[in-house]
């Protein structure tokens, strides 16, 4: 079966339940349990690209957008968690993203579209984690050893180790205490990143700051709208209701305020690193806030190297976290083609063709990172392409279509503009996305040492 049902006291309505939901979404957490899994998979180390978006769109928007980004997704997934809650309390809890749009808007919505986009988007983060995290293993490398001559691919390799390893853990819920030292790990880098922006930005010799936006008229338009994919993206999510299947029934009220730790968080976080980033290097960001902080004139970082140090080692190790998070809807879908769920979960039956599995998905996700550096350009394009409706568009769409409000009433219309405008930017986005791809293409190497 694709979905369990449950009664809302959460007891099963159904004979059979896949291996998948048996053995990965095992419903056992706490609200705070569903919030630091919410944060490990919102607050994660793109969010050092934030400075990077406010350069193509100013104080003003940047901020706006920032401030808008936080406000529809905390609004649209509230709607989600509800819808998901009624469903349960119907009788039906549905545990997968797919198994709601098979149900709500019909089966092929489920098949065709949620969950092959879903689980490009989990396998894009994957990849996206991989390759970050060898970026940072590299810098940690070069602070140690200047003229060290490993290179990007042996750093991306490394990191997949570790993640091979992670990747075992058996569920969801197993990772709440790691994902409770990913909020902390997350607070530490954002605050050592801040903190090495305001100290640069200080300095008589720091850089010039210039919030001009440059460029010509094209340039600057999509600017405008990669900003708003990086920004969207940032904000995104696409397993909330994985997440919220792993709450211990009664779910009532429980992802609200697992929600309302995440965004404490992400205020804290996203605007600190976002403002204190741009105010120090302007227009002059880069796509990844580290990288502003070696002078390129001297080779030499503009910060203690003890620093730059503990921000990569922070980073590296959310990263891990951030990727077997969303590994797990992928393990949820292997568990249930493979394993036996008249069997215990760790006999030899299930246990072998779990660890090959998963080891196959992480080695594959391992060798896509290091031979593809640049693969945030592909990444932009999965994030407008999945990202936006998955965070932005069926959340409200799912709420309309069961809850049925009057279509003279202010919650439908708030929703149905949400739906539609998030709708078009996400098309614009796309596009915005493979010009990007195809301007950057000429510079593309495989195996290539960024």
């Amino acid at each position: 079966m694709g979905e369990e049902e449950r009664s809302g006291d959460g007891r099963k309505t159904s004979e059979e339940v896949d291996a998948g939901a048996l053995f990965v979404l095992k419903s056992k957490g706490t609200w705070w349990h569903c919030g630091f899994h919410l944060t490990t998979s919102i607050v994660a180390p793109p969010l050092l690209s934030l400075p990077y978006a406010f350069k193509f769109l100013g104080w003003a928007a940047g901020i706006s957008c920032l401030v808008g980004g936080a406000a529809v997704t905390f609004y649209s997934y509230t709607l989600l968690s509800l819808t998901l809650q009624h469903h349960a309390s119907l009788g039906h809890r549905y545990l997968r993203f797919r198994d709601m749009a098979h149900h709500i808007l019909g089966p092929k919505w489920g098949m065709y579209y949620v969950g092959p986009i879903q689980m490009a988007v989990c396998y894009g983060v994957v990849i996206a984690n991989t390759l970050l995290g060898g970026q940072c293993l590299k810098a940690i490398y070069l602070i140690m050893e200047p003229n060290g001559e490993m290179k990007l691919f042996e750093f991306v390799i490394l990191f997949g180790g570790l993640l091979l390893v992670l990747a075992q853990i058996p569920s969801f819920h197993s990772l709440r205490h790691i994902n409770f030292f990913s909020l902390v790990l997350c607070l530490l880098y954002s605050a050592l990143a801040a903190a090495a922006s305001i100290i640069i930005g200080n300095k008589s010799n720091g850089p010039e700051k210039d919030y001009a936006i440059v460029g010509d008229k094209e340039t600057k338009v999509f600017g405008i709208f990669n900003a708003m994919a990086i920004i969207a993206t940032t904000y995104g999510n696409g397993i909330i209701p994985e997440i919220q299947a792993t709450l211990a029934a009664p779910v009532k009220g429980k992802m609200f305020k697992g929600l309302c730790m995440c965004y404490a968080v992400v205020i804290v976080t996203f605007f600190t690193v976002a403002i204190s980033g741009y105010w120090a290097f302007g227009n002059k960001a880069n796509g990844l806030l580290f990288t502003n902080f070696l002078n390129p004139e001297t080779n030499h970082y503009l910060v203690p190297t003890w620093f730059i140090f503990l921000i990569n080692l922070f980073t590296v190790l959310q990263l891990s976290a951030v990727a077997v998070v969303y590994l797990q809807p992928i393990n949820d879908i292997l568990e249930s083609a493979l394993s036996d769920p008249t069997k215990k979960e760790f006999s030899i039956r299930n246990v072998i063709p779990r660890l090959a599995a998963r080891s196959l998905f992480v080695v594959v996700a391992t060798i896509f990172a290091a031979m593809l550096p640049f693969f945030g350009d592909v990444n932009s394009l999965l994030g407008a392409f999945g990202f936006m409706p998955l965070d932005f568009v069926l959340p409200v769409v799912f709420f309309n279509f069961t809850f049925k409000p009057s279509k003279k009433s202010f919650i439908f219309w708030i929703n149905t503009i949400i739906a539609v405008l998030f709708s078009c930017l996400g098309v614009i986005a796309m596009v915005a996305a493979v010009r990007q791809i195809v301007l950057d293409a000429k510079t593309y190497k495989l195996f290539a040492d960024v």
